[in-house]
Formats: C-alpha cells, structure tokens, sequence
C-alpha cells in the first residue's frame, strides 16, 4: 500500500469543491449552441462567474477556513450575497474521504434556490492517497437518509434499484466509480440530506442547483445522480472536476442530464475547464477513468477571462479543448509548456531542463495556479478572494 502511494504522489492532483443545491422547480435547461467552438451567451457567461465566488466561499469552511456564520457572513465573498441564508455547515474530518461545507438559501431578489457548497481538501497527502484509490462497482442508491447510517454490505440493506420508479431504465450495468470519491459522497449524503428534503418542503419552488471545484466536482457528479433519482431535477456545474468513473459511468451521467434536439441542445450539467489544468485528465484514462460531458472550455491562461475565451465542446477527446490543448502540432500528446501559464519557479526548473516537454496532465505545480483560476483564483477564505497576480 505504501509502495502503491509513493510511486503515484506525483499525480498530485486534487483539490477543491463546492456544491450548490436549490428546490423542486421543473428542471430549467440551459441551452448550448449546436457547434463544439461556439461561444456561450452572455447569461451564462454571468451566472458561471457567480457560481464560481459560491464555490469560493466553501473555503471559508473546515480547520483551515475562518467559519461563515449566520445570517451569511465569513471572510471571504459573503457579502456579495445578501439575499443568502445560512442554514448549516458540516465537516466530516481531515481523512481520506473528508468533506465540509455549507447549505445555504438563496431568496429573491437572487435565483431561489438551495445552495449546498462542499469545498475541496487542502490535503496533498490526501490527494495523493484518493487519485491512488481502485475503482469499484457503481450501484444507483438513492435510499432515504436512515439507510446510510447501515454498514456497508449488510445483508438487511435493501435491493438499491427496488426504490426506483423504473428500475429497469435505473440500472448502470458495467459501471465503475472511483472509490475516494465515492466514500466521500457517502460520508456527506447523512450530513445534508435530511436537511435538504426539509428544505424542500418549506420551499418547493426553490431550483436545485449543485457547483463544485476539484474533488467537490467529483462529489458533486455523485450527488447529482442521487438527486436525480430522488426527482430533485438538479442543475450542476463543476470547475476542474476529476475523472469519476469508467466510460459505462459517464455515458450513465450523460443520459441523465443532456438532452438533444434539432434545434439545440438543452443540458443540465456544465462541467469546467481552464488550459493547463492537470485535474480533469486525472485519474488517467490508462487506468480505465474517462470524462462526460458537458464540457466548457476556458482557453485564456491569466485571469480574468472574457465570454470569448469560453467555448463549448464535445465529449472527451474534443481536441478543440482541454484534451487538445495537450496534442502538439505533429500530432504528439505532448507540448511546450506556456511561460505565462506557471510561476516563476516552475519556469526556472524548466529552463534547467531544457526542451524537456511535461504533458499537462504531470505538471504539478499548476494545482496552485490553473486548477485554481476559474473566473477568480479559489481556495482561500480572505477578504476579496485568493488575488490572482502573484506567481
């Protein structure tokens, strides 16, 4: 085992999460041009900005953050949402599967909705030991909050699929999970979901709406899919989400949350990406782990981006986009590292290597710089944010 996380501790790679949920309107759809390479609308553009400062505040959460207290309150970007109501923080410890952040509700003149934010470890040793984890078989368990607290494998647990209203249509046959990132989903679900049924009820025309960066991307796949099943309709959007699942696993996700029609297509789940962050090509494809869709590609390095610099994708390997932006010009899957997308030091390593070629996917050092820049550099809970201008 030890042997096992030593010769893996260079993928270090991740970090981050927020989810954010809100009630049982009809799902909304967001529509998305037809053509991978397109631009998105200015709304969108705006509201991925905004999830983006919710994602940030969950930092302000666990051993390492300041606390956000009520009505909504904390050191960090609080006060650009007045018409937020803290209802409850959480945190399940500084192990393996660890995960704390905050619900809170958004009343008008905001989007109502239900915010859950889950923020990522600032654990390396962490992120070493999860991205490391084998993955295991993924079973759809919605189940009602008590049936959580049962131990896993228990012969009184119930047939998952028995409590799905089609279970037929329910099944995800040949799926694989990471499975890190699905004990930390297990160790949170008791956390919130109580809570969030509750919730539900008192406001029932409140969209659920999950976010995530990093880890909390990856929790925040898992939740959607429970959510989903529970009849929530959540919307979702993760920042350098990781790699949760083989190909059975994200084409399950897919079919859940994308819709295409001749005119356009309707989606309920944007995944984020920036240039040169090694997160979402992590776990490895060499090791069975693939990407689902909806990809948004940010393909400025430096902060702030513009509505020009986000594009739309498709699929996995979309060479347009993150995927590609590792494949250089003779077709190889490496290539020069930008000088303005690291730091200083990164950059005098480099020097001393010469033409030495890192794919993106094995260059550490970006964790703190383009794993953390989406529309602002997240992971710290200080009055305006992270600033984005040192190196």
């Amino acid at each position: 085992m030890l042997v096992r996380k030593i010769g893996i501790a260079w993928f270090l790679s991740r970090v981050g999460v927020t989810i954010a949920v809100a009630g049982r309107l009809p799902q909304v759809p967001l529509s998305i041009p037809d053509n991978a390479g397109s631009n998105i609308s200015i709304e969108l553009f705006d509201d991925l900005e905004e999830l983006s400062r919710i994602v940030d505040i969950a930092y302000c959460v666990g051993t390492a953050g300041l606390g956000i207290q009520k009505p909504f309150l904390c050191a960090s970007r609080c006060q650009d949402f007045k018409s937020f109501e803290l209802v409850k923080t959480w945190n399940t410890g500084p192990l393996l599967s660890d995960s704390c952040g905050y619900v809170a509700l958004s009343h008008p003149p905001s989007a109502p909705r239900i915010i859950v934010a889950f923020r990522g470890t600032y654990s390396i040793v962490n992120a070493i030991i999860d991205l490391s984890t084998l993955p295991q078989d993924y079973i759809p368990y919605p189940g009602s909050s008590n049936e959580e607290h049962a131990e896993e494998g228990s012969k009184s647990l119930p047939n998952p699929l028995s409590r799905w209203a089609d279970p037929a249509s329910s099944r995800c046959d040949n799926c694989m999970v990471h499975a890190g990132f699905m004990a930390s989903w297990r160790h949170t679900r008791p956390q919130i979901i109580d809570e969030l049924d509750n919730l539900l009820i008192q406001y029932p025309n409140y969209q659920v709406t999950l976010v995530g960066h990093s880890l909390g991307g990856a929790v925040a796949a898992l939740a959607s899919l429970d959510f989903h099943a529970k009849g929530w309709n959540p919307q979702i959007t993760t920042f350098g989400e990781p790699r949760v699942g083989n190909h059975a696993l994200m084409k399950y996700i897919d079919k859940a949350f994308y819709h295409e029609s001749q005119s356009n297509r309707s989606v309920a789940y944007r995944r984020v990406t920036h240039i040169g962050d090694p997160v979402p090509q992590l776990p490895l494809k060499e090791w069975g782990y693939r990407t689902h869709g909806e990809e948004l590609y940010i393909s400025k390095v430096n902060l702030p981006p513009e509505r020009s610099d986000v594009q739309v994708c498709r699929g996995d390997d979309d060479r347009h986009c993150l995927d590609g932006a590792d494949v250089s010009s003779d077709g190889s899957r490496s290539q020069r590292v930008p000088s303005a997308a690291m730091g200083s030091f990164a950059r005098g390593m480099l020097e001393h290597a010469g033409n030495f070629e890192i794919p993106a996917r094995f260059r550490i050092w970006q964790l703190f710089f383009a794993h953390r820049d989406y529309f602002w550099r997240l992971g710290l809970c200080i009055p305006g944010g992270d600033p984005h201008d040192w190196k």
